[in-house]
């Protein structure tokens, strides 16, 4: 089902991220409320809705890429495929990312609530999101056969509630539900 989900802009006030504030000047600008779906689709460019092109963000997968690079979470590097030459951006800091591996893995086994109104709102985010970016299986591929089956139920759990009812339940989460709504349409 399609989210309706509605975003109302609280406050404009700068964040310090670049990307970030543009996004909020775009969401201040429209005349009337854009649905979770509808701003998804604008800000990583996969809409061809001509009347709402002005609020897209422009080449925003290179631009997370390179704010990325300049953290040194991800490098760059050229490939060649067939023809062509491609950018590619590769994990650099491996600890970071093992970090954030551990982290997931630790929420769904050790530090289980079996609750997603007690989890930590930044876990709860980070599960939606690898399971919209289809990693969540990598996530949990280093643990041992027992572990990775609770693991993969747990979130199976989780991410299968109704997002709109979960929404409802607990004030400061509604965001990552209806994006995991949107996700799931």
């Amino acid at each position: 089902s399609r989210c309706s989900c509605q975003v109302l802009l609280k406050s404009d006030a700068p964040t310090g991220d670049v990307l970030l504030d543009e996004t909020l000047r775009h969401i201040k600008a429209t005349e009337t409320a854009e649905t979770v779906q509808t701003w998804i689709e604008l800000l990583t460019g996969e809409t061809w809705n001509p009347f709402k092109l002005q609020y897209q963000l422009r080449n925003v997968r290179e631009r997370l890429a390179k704010a990325l690079v300049e953290k040194g979470i991800l490098t760059t590097e050229k490939q060649n495929f067939l023809l062509f030459d491609m950018t590619t951006h590769p994990v650099s800091n491996t600890s970071e990312k093992q970090r954030l591996v551990k982290k997931l893995q630790e929420s769904v086994l050790e530090r289980w609530v079996n609750d997603p109104q007690r989890m930590e709102r930044r876990t709860l985010a980070l599960l939606v999101l690898a399971h919209a970016s289809d990693v969540l299986e990598n996530v949990f591929a280093s643990l041992a056969d027992d572990k990775y089956d609770v693991a993969m139920n747990r979130t199976k759990d989780l991410l299968d509630m109704d997002p709109e009812v979960e929404a409802a339940k607990a004030r400061g989460t509604e965001m990552i539900w209806a994006v995991l709504a949107a996700f799931n349409k």
